[in-house]
């Protein structure tokens, strides 16, 4: 059994900028890494100072400024409301540290190109959290593509469904474009969907027709919502095949239904998020359901695979080996898969795409 995800060689202090869901989460997969979690900011020091305690986070800086840049931080996850992600990372750049920040990686895309050509004319390490990526299954599926075992990909379809703002008076600050941006769920969730398709299938979208929803303009405390709900898109990618995507925060009993299905000449392999442990193969005469056992799949998907099969695992585990790729790859290493700010660059384009398709009714072609 393979146990060995990539860890860093020394231990990297962490800063982590906001309290929230995002970082716990973050604070979690830092310490598992082997990070040293050296300090914490929000949007006051109170907030920081709390966060701190809540987390475990050491000392709780006054304001971002003052943490990006002190001496005793080498790398800052960002976790905070969408708008708020380029400014902070273009101070932490600038600061000369190293960057983890969540997606998406920026409001416009000018932001986003703006930070990645930063980031490679300073030469440090950027990583945004695409980490459905880390699930063992989804490299198993990326494996198989990879080795030609469905043939040539003919068409995808894919999915991402929530419910936990299907009810009217559900609310959330993500529905305010003053603080999420102009798109909601398909840069929230959209982007996870289209990051793992191409990912995994290897191809990328090239041109796209979208329709979106706001199905309640009003919810509990916001008024006016032009951010989407929902997001059908029709697809076609580089190598001719099509396909179409469905996104969604509005589907009742969808609780995080992330599902990506590719069909090639040969066969058909599909990933469903909620079942991570297991990988459907399709083929005409038989279909099969590959069990995760780390003696039996790929090497790159048992790296990731740190308990032994019938133990599941989950978006924490998958989380965990996102950040200590990060970490490694800091150090020095060159894991397989990294999403780095490139990716989130790409996300923006296609999520900028989609908001322009959906304004038009057209086609509109997805920048490289």
């Amino acid at each position: 059994m393979t146990t060995d995800v990539t860890a860093p060689t020394r231990t990297l202090r962490a800063g982590f900028v906001g309290g929230g869901f995002m970082a716990a989460v973050h604070s979690r997969a830092s310490r598992a890494a082997g990070g040293g979690l050296a300090g914490g900011a929000s949007s006051s020091p109170e907030r920081a100072r709390s966060a701190a305690d809540r987390l475990g986070l050491g000392v709780a800086f006054d304001s971002v400024d003052e943490m990006v840049a002190s001496p005793d931080i080498d790398v800052v996850h960002i976790c905070t409301p969408n708008v708020t992600h380029a400014a902070i990372a273009r101070a932490a750049l600038e600061a000369g540290k190293h960057v983890i920040c969540e997606k998406p990686l920026a409001t416009t895309r000018a932001d986003a190109e703006e930070l990645t050509e930063l980031a490679a004319s300073r030469g440090l390490v950027t990583a945004v959290p695409f980490v459905y990526r880390f699930h063992p299954m989804a490299r198993e599926a990326r494996a198989r593509v990879a080795a030609g075992e469905i043939g040539r990909l003919i068409s995808v379809q894919g999915a991402y469904l929530q419910d936990w703002l299907a009810a009217p008076l559900d609310d959330d600050w993500r529905v305010d474009s003053a603080l999420g941006g102009p798109s909601r769920a398909f840069a929230d969730i959209g982007s996870h969907l289209v990051d793992l398709m191409e990912f995994v299938s290897g191809d990328r979208i090239v041109r796209l027709n979208a329709s979106s929803r706001t199905v309640y303009e009003a919810r509990a405390t916001h008024d006016d919502i032009a951010t989407e709900d929902l997001v059908a898109l029709v697809v076609e990618l580089g190598s001719g095949a099509v396909g179409t995507l469905l996104v969604s925060q509005v589907a009742p009993g969808r609780k995080n239904a992330l599902s990506i299905e590719l069909a090639g000449s040969d066969a058909s392999v599909r990933f469903e998020q909620e079942r991570p442990d297991t990988l459907w193969v399709g083929r005409v005469g038989m279909s099969t359901t590959i069990e995760r056992d780390p003696a039996r799949i790929s090497h790159d998907a048992a790296r990731l695979s740190v308990v032994p099969a019938g133990h599941p695992m989950g978006y924490q585990d998958a989380f965990n080996a996102f950040v200590a790729d990060a970490y490694a790859t800091i150090n020095g290493g060159s894991p397989e898969g990294l999403p780095r700010f490139e990716d989130g660059l790409r996300a923006v384009r296609v999520t900028e795409a989609v908001l322009d398709s959906a304004a038009s009714g057209d086609w509109v072609e997805v920048s490289a």
